[in-house]
């Protein structure tokens, strides 16, 4: 497309938007990408159930209390002019929490079952990316580098983790696997997507959503492996063991990349659907 080539300019491509420089607002779908994505999305898990249960908030608490936290940090990222680890990561570890609590919500609150919430969200999450790509005529991470983008892309990043809470339990109650054999699971399945993009020409872009959506029930269920009591399938660590492991860690490799910029968008991608 000419409007995404127009953009070039030197060393370095941007947009203007209201007398500010944008460049594009993600990282590098790289190992590292889903390493911590992974992570957070454990994370999301088991500090939604600490938050919850252990401090005894309770459910509207707790989703009022991180919900208030993902709008800060809404609020800071948008007015990033480019992508910062720091930012970037703790919007995702923020939005894993409140998309699980969305679906928790609507089951435990209000009574809907998992079915109809998959569906919910997954038809919501379609409606987003018809009018993503029709607005932009992409849904690819390398374009992010305007307000309207950032938006379809962090609308979409809600959805993936609200589908993937409600898909993921969905499965897990009516398997009845346990969860070591539901991460084991979800884990073949991103492999077949891995597959299915390097040897029988999956496009990028659907590969990417399809892993992002499949990385939330398998990080939940290796949060839950974690976590839970022995007694219940788990290895007993707690929720505040599992998420301090797993924070610690996001934590030095978010360091890691913000001092090496591994994982900055390369320039030539930037032009890419």
């Amino acid at each position: 497309m000419n409007s995404e080539k127009s953009i070039h300019s030197d060393n370095d491509l941007y947009v203007q938007q209201n007398g500010r420089q944008m460049l594009n607002k993600v990282p590098e779908v790289m190992i590292f990408f889903w390493i911590i994505k992974i992570m957070a999305t454990t994370v999301g898990e088991t500090a939604a159930d600490f938050l919850n249960m252990n401090l005894g908030l309770g459910l509207t608490n707790t989703t009022l209390v991180m919900s208030i936290f993902l709008v800060i940090m809404l609020f800071v990222q948008f007015r990033a002019r480019k992508y910062v680890p720091w930012i970037y990561w703790l919007t995702v570890v923020l939005i894993s929490v409140v998309g699980t609590l969305v679906t928790d919500n609507l089951t435990d609150n209000f009574g809907v079952p998992l079915g109809i919430t998959t569906v919910i969200f997954s038809v919501a999450l379609m409606l987003v990316f018809l009018a993503w790509f029709a607005s932009e005529h992409t849904l690819s991470i390398h374009s992010i580098y305007t307000t309207k983008r950032e938006v379809f892309y962090w609308l979409t990043i809600l959805f993936t983790f609200a589908l993937g809470t409600a898909a993921g339990d969905l499965i897990a109650e009516g398997l009845n696997l346990g969860y070591w054999l539901s991460a084991l699971m979800f884990a073949g399945l991103i492999a077949l997507v891995t597959i299915a993009h390097y040897y029988f020409k999956l496009g990028a872009v659907p590969a990417f959503w399809i892993a992002y959506i499949l990385t939330r029930p398998f990080g939940a269920s290796l949060g839950d492996y974690l976590s839970q009591p022995r007694d219940e399938g788990g290895l007993a660590l707690g929720t505040v063991g599992t998420s301090a492991i797993f924070l610690v860690t996001i934590l030095c490799l978010v360091i890691y990349l913000t001092k090496t910029k591994r994982d900055e968008i390369s320039l030539s991608h930037l032009t890419e659907k």
